[in-house]
């Protein structure tokens, strides 16, 4: 009646039956059909001593024997792994042996005070009796505690109810050394979640009977079909008590132990990390050369090549500096850039230390090589520290090439942006950056320098530079004054300050100065997306008529697009055309070709994806700007997945027509600037000047211009989890992108005609690799996803009239869709079960309605051109 712990009667001995089984499946398949092993043994204890002084305070001794190795679930003889094979053939007789050598706990008011075993015994076996010895701990009164055992130091909350003990095990809470990463957004994330349960029914104050378990889940969150999930069960049930071996004398628990066995040492309870050695696996150059016929240019819009790039990015992480640098000297100039793709996205100390090894910033010929691995790094899943650190370096030294510097930069910028996402804004590499960056801005003179400090910030998002972009917006000319405003634009709402409003009504409404149209619809935006007041939009409103010819249209189409799309502004909006001054016909009814317009590409049970198109004329229907975006969103959390902005400016000169006001001295120029996944990449320009635009336009061959093309590494996810029954488990998931987008413009005086067109072509791969590893087996599933797609954007614009026609097009092609479930057992000695089911569909293309304004030009634009053909003769 002394204890609060379970206590153990003198002279006998308890004779358990024990079984550890692991379980290997998708979230929501039964675990009869699962992949899985179950250890079984006979568990002996017997009480060795009690301290004289203290009831609470004994040591008991726990031997395994009669081990045996079984599937989990029954299999045919054909489909089991462990067929005609004896514990010793699957254990080994070493492992055997040290597994069924005793261990003895000391337990203090029913808590584990010390776990005591042989010295140099192998990880694996010590884990598996840390798992047994864990059961041993509870106590006999509710509430909650703080333990140590197997799994770290956790919190734990105890139900008592008569004989019954429930013990609840919090395993996020867990305080033991953890291996992993995740990725950088949420959306691309994968969701887990686990728990840990105990039941406990003791007799005669010992137990009689212990049923534990545990679940580990985790999700793709974009994708939550793709799942995965571990069930590790234990059980130990008395069987019968008999008469055992008597106390032992002594005061002191040294002493006893010493007399005990003197090869006894203390370890910790906390397991210890193992990994078992892979003896057949291929050496990097092997796997490599086993790829790299899918890893060619041409390629890179299949889904294979995204599969290959993942698989080789796992080989990368486990190799060493030296393998790394033999492929990247071997490699022909085809290959070498998704090589380059690979290695920096591998992101370990070794990769990175094997890329600025190779690379020499210094030397103008690799410049296409340096702008991959720039890339790559800001795509990083995650980053660290040192991979900032490495590329500030390099800008402060030698660069041969001026548009590498400027990619640099801008790298830069998304560096510090997802380092200061996981709370790294102080570490000493990033206020380095972030100072490097702010005041050399400050000090730039030419605009070329200032663009390329802006769009870093555009990347890096910090609130300090909000005070800077505003001046730039409103006091500079053309693009850079544009690069600060659609800097501002992508900063959440929260951080629009009353100062940034007023700023941009001032832009808006050219108070102080004259801006170009693209400046001022940008400066609308932000006004409309930052929960704007009701007379700033009553004051954007009524300004509709006042504006040149083609924003009026584009900003009437922007009010629509809020009110249809019900964005959050949509309310105000409303109440303001309650009032006619804001709202009447002549306002209402202005003629041009602009638009605006928002739609969703997909609405899942897991994310939302949006698209939005607006395109901008000037007033003599040339192409000012066409912006094309791609958002996913799921419940708590948003991706800007793409952005294609196409600008064109000064052209009126080449179809003598007179240009808008503000802008009657821009120079002649057309670009394009690339937002993909959240980093904006350094923009490309297709001609600069009068001069380079009429030799091209007649070289023109309207081939498009490669804006970028390569292969990212987007979900990154990989924990490795420490079992309560004595496996390690490990939960990988990568998701892999092979991306190919072009634009291209065309122009012809002679049908007076110009047409854009962008072509985004992607393949995504999915892995996601679950295993338990115990040293004598591995089980474990493997889980793909593929799917491959096209989305063409063109627009064509015919200015013999006004207002000209233009019609905007967007397709996706049909995309195959494939999907496919391994489960597996395996043996060391090559031994090897495997189930494999999957599903292919053909998801069918799409042509987006855009709006219907749109619909009815193109019907005009197609009629017209069917007209001038059918009159050539």
């Amino acid at each position: 009646g002394h204890t609060t712990g379970p206590s153990l009667n003198n002279d006998k001995l308890y004779k358990f039956a024990y079984s550890a089984e692991v379980y290997v499946d998708r979230v929501k398949a039964s675990l009869q059909k699962s992949a899985g092993y179950r250890i079984s043994s006979g568990v002996d204890v017997n009480l060795l001593w009690r301290n004289p002084d203290n009831d609470d305070n004994q040591l008991i001794k726990i031997t395994i024997r009669d081990v045996q190795v079984e599937n989990a679930n029954e299999r045919p003889a054909a489909k089991n792994v462990f067929e005609g094979k004896s514990t010793e053939k699957i254990i080994g007789k070493e492992y055997l042996e040290a597994l069924q050598r005793p261990i003895v706990l000391e337990l203090a008011r029913g808590k584990v005070k010390n776990f005591y075993s042989y010295q140099n015994e192998p990880g694996f076996t010590q884990n598996i009796k840390r798992g047994l010895a864990s059961l041993f701990q509870l106590q006999l009164h509710s509430g909650a505690a703080q333990e140590v055992d197997i799994s770290g130091k956790c919190n734990t909350t105890y139900h008592v109810r008569q004989d019954h003990v429930t013990k609840i095990k919090a395993l996020d809470s867990c305080e033991i050394e953890k291996q992993g990463f995740t990725s950088h957004n949420q959306i691309l994330d994968v969701s887990t979640k686990a728990t840990s349960a105990t039941i406990y029914v003791l007799e005669d104050s010992f137990i009689k009977s212990i049923k534990a378990e545990e679940n580990y889940v985790w999700l793709l969150n974009s994708q939550r079909k793709t799942s995965a999930k571990i069930v590790s069960k234990q059980r130990l049930e008395l069987k019968s008590i008999q008469a055992g071996p008597g106390l032992m004398a002594g005061k002191q628990v040294a002493s006893v132990i010493k007399t005990l066995d003197s090869s006894y040492i203390a370890v910790p309870l906390v397991a210890e990390p193992v990994k078992s050695e892979c003896k057949k696996c291929p050496s990097l150059f092997e796997h490599w050369q086993s790829i790299r016929e899918h890893m060619y240019p041409e390629e890179l819009s299949k889904a294979v090549a995204a599969r290959s790039f993942l698989y080789f990015i796992q080989n990368i992480r486990k190799a060493t500096k030296e393998e790394i640098l033999q492929i990247i000297r071997s490699e022909n100039k085809e290959l070498l850039p998704q090589v380059v793709d690979a290695v920096t996205s591998a992101q370990t100390p070794a990769s990175l230390e094997a890329i600025l090894e190779f690379l020499d910033f210094k030397n103008a010929s690799t410049s296409a090589l340096q702008e991959r691995f720039l890339y790559a790094c800001g795509f990083a899943s995650h980053p660290n520290e040192k991979l900032l650190k490495s590329l500030t370096a390099k800008f402060k030294s030698d660069i041969a090439n001026e548009e590498i510097r400027e990619t640099l930069v801008i790298v830069m910028g998304a560096l510090i942006r997802k380092l200061c996402d996981r709370e790294g804004c102080k570490l000493p590499a990033v206020v380095e950056a972030k100072r490097l960056i702010l005041n050399r801005l400050e000090k730039a003179k030419k605009d070329d320098n200032v663009r390329m400090y802006l769009l870093a910030l555009k990347n890096a998002l910090l609130p300090e530079a909000i005070p800077l972009l505003l001046k730039y917006a409103e006091s500079e000319e053309g693009p850079i004054s544009n690069v600060a405003a659609t800097a501002l634009q992508r900063y959440d709402p929260s951080f629009l300050t009353k100062e940034v409003k007023e700023t941009m009504n001032r832009i808006y409404h050219q108070n102080r100065k004259v801006h170009e149209k693209t400046v001022r619809t940008t400066a609308a935006a932000i006004i409309l997306n930052s929960n704007p007041s009701y007379m700033e939009v009553k004051n954007i409103l009524l300004s509709i008529g006042e504006l040149p010819l083609e924003m009026n249209k584009y900003m009437l189409s922007m009010i629509r697009d809020i009110l249809q799309f019900e964005m959050p502004s949509s309310k105000t909006v409303r109440r303001v055309l309650k009032d006619m001054r804001a709202h009447n016909y002549d306002r209402f009814s202005k003629m041009g070709s602009s638009s605006a317009y928002s739609g969703y590409l997909m609405r899942g049970p897991d994310i939302t994806s949006t698209y939005s198109l607006d395109i901008l004329y000037s007033g003599s229907g040339i192409l000012r700007r066409s912006n094309m975006n791609i958002r996913i969103f799921d419940r708590n959390a948003e991706l800007h997945a793409s952005q294609v902005v196409i600008e064109a400016q000064g052209l009126e000169s080449i179809i003598a027509a007179t240009p808008d006001e503000g802008e009657e001295n821009l120079d002649s120029f057309a670009g394009m600037s690339a937002i993909l996944f959240d980093v904006q990449l350094r923009p490309v320009t297709f001609f600069q000047g009068y001069g380079d635009l009429m030799s091209k336009m007649f070289s023109a061959t309207g081939d498009p211009i490669n804006v970028v093309k390569g292969l990212i590494l987007l979900t990154d996810y990989s924990q490795e989890i420490q079992l309560q029954s004595g496996p390690r488990a490990s939960t990988e998931f990568l998701g892999g992108l092979a991306i190919d987008i072009s634009g291209g413009m065309e122009f012809s005086l002679w049908y007076r005609e110009s047409k854009t067109n962008v072509k985004n072509r992607v393949a995504t791969f999915v892995a996601g690799n679950t295993e338990v590893d115990s040293f004598f087996v591995k089980t474990g599933m493997e889980t793909t996803l593929e799917v491959e797609t096209t989305l063409d954007f063109i627009s064509t614009v015919q200015f013999s009239q006004y207002p000209f026609l233009v019609c905007m097009q967007m397709d996706r092609v049909e995309s195959p869709f494939r999907r496919f479930v391994t489960k597996y057992e395996s043996l060391p000695s090559g031994r090897r079960y495997t189930a494999r089911r999957g599903k292919a569909e053909l998801l069918a293309g799409n042509e987006y309605p855009l709006h219907q304004e749109n619909s009815n030009m193109c019907r005009k634009v197609f009629d017209a051109k069917s007209d001038s053909s059918s009159n050539w003769f």
